[in-house]
Order: C-alpha cells, then sequence, then structure tokens
C-alpha cells in the first residue's frame, strides 16, 4: 500500500487510457490530453475502460515513477468530473480509490478483502 502526502496534488484522468502504455505513453497523457506538466510534483492516474487497471505516474526530481495494480474481481468505482478530461482528487480520495472504497458510497466494493 502506498501512503500519499497530504500536500500532494492528484489529477485522474477522467477518460479510459489504453493500459499498454508506459512511462513515455502516460507522460504524453498527463501533458497532452490533461494539459499539466509532469514534472510539476503531481500524481497523475489512469484506468482501463473495464476499470479493473490502475496506473499512477509520478516525477519525483530524479525520475518517474509508474506504479500499476490488476484489480483480481470487480472494478474500480471511478469519479467522473464535470470536466471530460480530468478530475483533482485529495490524496485521501486517491488511496481509497486504490484500496476499493467507493467514493460516492463511502463503502467497501463487494469485490474488497483485507
Amino acid at each position: 500500500m502506498l501512503s500519499l502526502p497530504h500536500q500532494l496534488r492528484v489529477f485522474v484522468a477522467v477518460e479510459p487510457v489504453d493500459m499498454r502504455k508506459q512511462f513515455d505513453g502516460l507522460w504524453a497523457v498527463a501533458r497532452d490530453h490533461l494539459g499539466e506538466d509532469p514534472k510539476g510534483g503531481a500524481l497523475f492516474a489512469f484506468t482501463n475502460k473495464t476499470r479493473n487497471r490502475l496506473k499512477l505516474l509520478y516525477f519525483d526530481g530524479t525520475g518517474v515513477w509508474v506504479f500499476a495494480k490488476r484489480i483480481e474481481q470487480g472494478r474500480l468505482s471511478w469519479p467522473i468530473g464535470s470536466d471530460t478530461r480530468k478530475l483533482t482528487i485529495t490524496p485521501a480520495a486517491m488511496t481509497m480509490l486504490m484500496n476499493g472504497i467507493d467514493l460516492k458510497q463511502g463503502t467497501l466494493k463487494a469485490w474488497y478483502e483485507r
């Protein structure tokens, strides 16, 4: 499990992304499609159409990190923003998403088990 600092900016790509993308592909999506500078110290979250994969992109000042998670059962509750490209959420909300908590209802998804 990742621990995200409370001052971290988190951008969620609302539209699905091809999960075959790696460092450069996700960097290009963050820069060109979301309109954000990946070197700005923010965390970028991406999912696929079926919402059973999650990738996070983060530049720590010395290099780029890509974190990946595959959901074995069920799917992620992905937020829908008014902006069709990105949504800004808190690090706490991102942690909840990664841990199987539905942000709308505040409950664990049925597939989540500790």
